[in-house]
């Protein structure tokens, strides 16, 4: 993703009128010309404004969020981009982007009221695995939430022992993250072959089609529903048994179900 930052920049207007800018503290609302660039661009401009890359996640329907910061101004900003492209800039947390200092940011309040072991931690969630994009500022809250979110992450037992909300949103938030991060896995283990089907959500129904044809599937089975199709597609060399949801012309859910009357 490091890319030489002159030729990045020239290659968009939108990132020549950055570079007219003196780097001084940037917020979300000055950097809106970076929606619509690719990530690279995106990343070229921001560099030339002096931020530096912190952290970055995706999530379970390929969106992906970087975090930039800016040291001179202290200031943390988001990156959204989806297919390729940047679709908003927000405003973050001093703690998205690692770093202890804040005016008021949860890190802080949560390292008064829990410590220094928690202040270490720098809240492994981000503002965007809140529905609101932020951090709450009560640190208890935050605390509950981290707690599980960490548990989700790691596939830990679902504990809600003070039967919190915060904790059940922030344990969702994990698992959204582990199933992204595993999106490469095909949920079997051991040493047989298997064919890629998690990147094919949301493809175009005749395409993708013709991809599962390649891999080796054949169809074995289908109905439909009123407005939706379900394809059940065979994979002899893995024993792989898939069902296709088909919908507005588009792999609407791809998913192993491992068996089917037809699947042999």
């Amino acid at each position: 993703m490091r890319k030489n930052v002159a030729s990045r920049l020239c290659a968009a207007a939108s990132c020549l009128a950055l570079l007219a800018s003196p780097a001084f503290a940037q917020k979300a609302n000055q950097l809106t010309n970076l929606n619509g660039l690719s990530p690279d661009r995106a990343e070229s401009a921001l560099t030339a404004r002096g931020f530096t890359y912190a952290d970055s996640q995706s999530n379970s329907i390929s969106y992906a969020y970087s975090y930039w910061w800016q040291a001179n101004g202290r200031n943390c900003i988001s990156v959204e981009a989806h297919n390729r492209l940047v679709v908003s800039v927000t405003d973050a947390s001093a703690s998205d982007c690692h770093q202890k200092a804040g005016n008021g940011n949860a890190a802080a309040a949560v390292g008064v009221v829990a410590g220094a072991a928690i202040l270490g931690a720098l809240l492994s969630h981000k503002s965007h695995h809140h529905q609101d994009g932020n951090h709450s500022s009560d640190a208890v809250v935050e605390q509950q939430y981290e707690r599980g979110y960490a548990d989700g992450l790691h596939n830990a037992s679902y504990h809600n022992y003070d039967r919190s909300e915060q904790y059940s949103s922030g344990y969702q938030a994990g698992v959204d993250e582990r199933n992204a991060n595993l999106a490469h896995h095909s949920g079997r283990g051991g040493y047989t072959d298997f064919a890629q089907i998690n990147d094919l959500n949301g493809a175009r129904a005749a395409g993708g089609m013709s991809t599962l044809e390649q891999r080796g599937f054949r169809q074995v089975d289908n109905f439909t529903s009123a407005n939706t199709r379900y394809s059940i597609q065979y994979r002899p060399q893995s024993r792989q048994c898939i069902q296709v949801t088909i919908s507005d012309g588009r792999f609407y859910d791809v998913r192993d179900i491992q068996q089917h009357p037809r699947c042999r």
